[in-house]
């Protein structure tokens, strides 16, 4: 029997004007799955992955992460549980511009309680930015800081990464190695949901759902994954 690591149930996200930037999306997500969520720009990805990582609520509707009722948790239980479960990727990269690429991933060990250089040079390592430890973001490229950003997400050992077109601002060569770390996440075991307009990402992803204003559309599974 399959383990749900997401479920959402008949969610919506009503915004002021009737914006219904989710509407009614009913969707089920196992553990160690790989989905992309696709579709054009306002079709709701972005919505999606807010409501699973507790950054919004929905309007009505269930979500459920990991056996728990996210919906019924209060502000400090949600952060909590985020901390401790979900590493986010962003694709604005959001590092903080005075720090070098290690005291970054060491700031998010701070908000896990938690001070381990040893354990931030390690999530370095994985994401092959040893050598850039020392550098600011302004000295990284596009690619290089996507990177410390994935080495951030990872310092708590998130059971479920989400990742918000994370090659988007990336050149081909780029691209190809930030896949590749995703790709070898899954091989880990985690649970990735990606919203993307990349089709290779699409294709690499174990299920392929797509948005259109606020509704899933239509679902795809690559069974070659």
């Amino acid at each position: 029997m399959s383990t749900m690591a997401i479920t959402l149930e008949n969610a919506s996200r009503v915004y002021p004007g009737d914006v219904r930037a989710l509407d009614g999306v009913t969707l089920r997500i196992e553990q160690g799955e790989w989905v992309a969520l696709m579709g054009s720009s306002g079709s709701g990805k972005t919505t999606f992955l807010n409501l699973v990582d507790g950054l919004d609520r929905p309007t009505s509707g269930r979500v459920m992460v990991l056996g728990r009722d996210t919906t019924k948790f209060v502000t400090d239980e949600i952060t909590t549980f985020r901390r401790e479960n979900i590493g986010l990727v962003f694709q604005q990269f959001h590092l903080i511009p005075y720090l070098t690429a290690l005291e970054n991933v060491m700031l998010a060990q701070h908000y896990h309680s938690i001070v381990d250089k040893k354990q931030a040079e390690v999530a370095l390592e994985a994401v092959q930015m040893t050598h850039r430890a020392s550098h600011l973001p302004s000295q990284l490229s596009g690619g290089e800081q996507q990177r410390v950003c994935i080495a951030r997400a990872l310092i708590n050992d998130p059971k479920i990464i989400l990742a918000d077109e994370p090659t988007g601002n990336l050149d081909e060569e780029n691209e190809e190695k930030v896949i590749a770390l995703f790709q070898a996440l899954h091989q880990q075991g985690k649970t990735i949901v990606i919203a993307t307009h990349d089709p290779l990402l699409g294709e690499l992803a174990q299920r392929t759902v797509m948005l259109r204003h606020g509704l899933v559309v239509s679902e795809h599974r690559n069974d070659g994954v």
